[in-house]
């Protein structure tokens, strides 16, 4: 199993290397990078290049690891004993299987997506290293103990919100993905605009990383922000002499709201916008 990439997701030679190597160790291919780099998509991509069923687990900031695996529902078994309810006499009927369950169970080696695992508590990695490192865990309830059928391809994503235990990382095949250069995100944006006039390319991605370069920006636009921002530039017919006329330090970049996502950034533009306009 090997990942080259699909027409819909354009992967660096480094992060295919990633991805394969990942694969061949059968570690957890854990991968960082600015929000808005393709992370969760990779996941996706890699699914549908390989042909393999995808199970995602999206972490929230209440996500214990035991939900992973699965839970156990004593209150409503409770409920339904003193209803008097058939269901009680079999267990099974109040557990719920996780994500991590249904990846070691899949009839199909799966790809598992565990995103953005830094907005849990700390521990909730430490958490999982037994699961991930014998790939079976046990069901206390009911005594069993659920084992891999076949490894899964575990994709972790991380917006380096918090630093991730040693012992977890160890474990880990590790992926940093770049911010694209130029020509990188020309491949990227003509995936999303194919054939998109050249003229207004070129303008949008000057100004794109003109605004990226501003220093005190306190949230650089990502790469699905510049895919918005040209949906719109196309949409609304701006004229590329509009962008070329646009300058960092002395105009607020047209429909600006697709590109700065806090009001500090845009009163820094509009500071920068008044301050070359007083000095003319």
């Amino acid at each position: 199993m090997r990942f080259e990439g699909t027409d819909a997701y354009v992967a660096t030679e480094d992060l295919r290397v990633a991805v394969n190597a990942a694969i061949a160790l059968e570690r957890p291919l854990l991968v960082k990078g600015e929000p808005g780099t393709g992370k969760t998509v990779l996941a996706q991509q890699v699914a549908a290049a390989l042909g393999a069923p995808l199970i995602e687990w999206h972490v929230k900031s209440t996500t214990k690891a035991q939900q992973g695996l699965y839970e156990y529902d004593a209150v409503s078994r409770l409920r339904d004993s003193q209803l008097g309810d058939e269901r009680v006499r079999d267990i099974n009927n109040y557990i719920r299987k996780g994500k991590l369950w249904e990846a070691f169970t899949a009839p199909v080696r799966p790809i598992l997506l565990i995103d953005e695992i830094d907005k849990a508590d700390i521990e909730f990695p430490n958490d999982l290293l037994l699961e991930l490192d014998r790939m079976e865990f046990h069901v206390y309830e009911t005594g069993e103990t659920v084992k891999a059928h076949q490894r899964p391809i575990v994709i972790i994503t991380s917006n380096n919100e918090k630093d991730l235990p040693d012992a977890f990382l160890r474990r880990c095949f590790f992926h940093f993905i770049k911010f694209p250069d130029r020509e990188t995100m020309e491949e990227i944006v003509e995936v999303h605009f194919p054939g998109l006039k050249s003229r207004l390319l070129n303008e949008a991605m000057r100004l794109f990383y003109d605004i990226r370069d501003v220093p005190g920006l306190k949230k650089k636009p990502s790469t699905s922000e510049l895919i918005d921002w040209l949906k719109l530039l196309v949409n609304e017919d701006i004229d590329p002499e509009v962008l070329r006329s646009s300058d960092t330090r002395s105009v607020v970049p047209p429909l600006h709201g697709a590109l700065l996502k806090n009001e500090q950034d845009v009163h820094l533009f509009e500071r920068l916008a008044f301050m070359a306009r007083r000095d003319r």
